[in-house]
């Protein structure tokens, strides 16, 4: 086992139940499993990808959920699912956007190109958290034209993946959680990355670690900055028919489903123990 994640989740004041992911298997390690304290789970499946979520119902004042990773080279390659196209305002691209990404770099092909579109999506974003993100109040993804804008790792996925599938390559969204390597086993929040295919070869990619670092050549490859990171779900519009819950941005974080139909952050207390 490489390691295990805890999600210390605060149950006070909450009158809803609490939807997880059940984790991710990658190329590079299974997810062994989602044990739940505290609560009781029951199963629901996300519509659009089929993978499989945890209802939890708390019946304590924390719920505590562990992940376990096992370290595995020779661990599944990522589901099709995760490249398959779904119609969601977060996923589907504007025509400026899809002219826009059809202008850069047109005399590449394959690998080179994908780098390209991975190298000019970083010239047109910052690193950060801005109260706005670039999409929102659209019901596709907007091109971002000339100049520069405030992104997190959630944006700025979501404009490269958008602008990948615009110039026909395959391409899917990754959450989970990254431990940098000097917070000792910590971390504040979720996460994510991207995974192209082209020719049946998947490469990943971390725009937002690249720019954190100061550094706008963008390369394959996890973890550009030190630390580790393990998948927990994949893609974004999630649909859970069974619950009412229709195009939901993503999950990686637990989220609440209040009993009025609401959404809300459960902001846990996220740690990792190497075994």
């Amino acid at each position: 086992m490489t390691g295990i994640v805890t999600l210390e989740i605060d149950c006070r004041d909450q009158n809803g139940i609490l939807l997880a992911p059940t984790g991710l298997d990658t190329p590079h390690e299974r997810c062994l499993g989602l044990q739940v304290k505290g609560g009781v789970a029951q199963s629901v499946i996300e519509t659009q990808t089929g993978q499989g979520l945890q209802q939890i119902t708390p019946q304590a004042e924390k719920l505590v959920l562990t992940y376990s990773y096992q370290n595995d080279d020779s661990a599944q390659p990522y589901p099709d699912a995760i490249f398959r196209f779904h119609n969601s305002r977060f996923t589907r691209a504007a025509d400026a956007l899809c002219e826009e990404a059809n202008t850069i770099a047109p005399e590449l092909t394959g690998t080179d190109r994908i780098q390209a579109i991975a190298c000019a999506t970083a010239e047109r974003f910052t690193y950060g958290h801005p109260p706005e993100r670039f999409y929102e109040g659209h019901d596709e993804v907007p091109a971002l034209g000339c100049g520069v804008t405030e992104g997190s790792c959630v944006d700025i996925n979501t404009y490269f993946i958008a602008a990948l599938r615009a110039t026909g390559f395959e391409a899917g969204y990754v959450t989970g959680y990254f431990f940098p390597e000097e917070k000792a086993g910590l971390c504040n929040d979720m996460h994510c990355w991207v995974i192209s295919r082209h020719n049946g070869v998947c490469l990943e990619w971390d725009i937002a670690h690249h720019l954190k670092m100061g550094r706008k050549a963008i390369e394959a490859g996890l973890n550009p900055k030190p630390g580790c990171r393990h998948a927990v779900a994949h893609s974004m519009g999630l649909d859970i028919q069974a619950l009412g819950i229709k195009d939901m941005k993503l999950i990686a974080e637990p989220i609440w489903l209040l009993t009025e139909g609401q959404l809300l952050p459960s902001s846990p207390v996220i740690s990792r123990v190497a075994l």
